[in-house]
């Protein structure tokens, strides 16, 4: 089975992001706009239940934090993704770095950019049209995260919550 972890944005935020991501993600009717923390991997279901144990605990060593974006940017030359990007704050880095850490299923492919795409496996010209209509767009968006997901893949290709963790001291009672 393939898993991940990842931090579902509001309501309000997941609204825009899908706005954009119904004409631009092939992904969009597969999984919610979120952040990934840990990218997807392949797991037994034994394995899962052992992960939940620990994303349990990892919970309990972080507080809620806030996340806020503020522009649209790209991965490109890598590849031709187009994303809201997350600024970077120590909090969020903290928690990606031990969930990583502690599920230490596969290496990293690329560094940690904080991120929701909006835009993926676009040619080089839809990527270059689009993002250049997008890329001056102001965001101001700012929300506090206070819980994660471990995901699975289901049959059909979407994914589906496994275990929510919130956030916090007071999640290890």
């Amino acid at each position: 089975m393939k898993f991940g972890v990842v931090v579902f944005p509001s309501k309000k935020l997941q609204d825009l992001v899908n706005s954009y991501r119904k004409r631009y993600d092939p992904h969009y009717a597969l999984v919610p706009p979120h952040l990934t923390l840990k990218n997807a991997f392949e797991a037994s279901e034994e394995d899962a239940i052992q992960f939940a144990e620990k994303l349990r605990k990892i919970a309990g060593h972080h507080n809620a934090f806030p996340i806020k974006t503020s522009k649209i940017s790209s991965f490109q030359p890598v590849n031709n993704v187009i994303y809201f990007k997350i600024d970077p704050t120590e909090a969020l880095s903290e928690l990606h770095t031990e969930i990583n850490h502690e599920l230490n299923v596969q290496n990293l492919e690329y560094s940690f950019v904080p991120h929701i795409t909006i835009g993926q496996k676009l040619s080089n010209d839809e990527h270059s049209d689009v993002y250049g209509s997008l890329r001056m767009t102001k965001l101001d968006h700012e929300e506090i995260v206070d819980r994660f997901h471990l995901l699975y893949q289901l049959e059909n290709g979407s994914w589906t919550v496994y275990e929510t963790f919130r956030l916090g001291r007071e999640s290890l009672k």
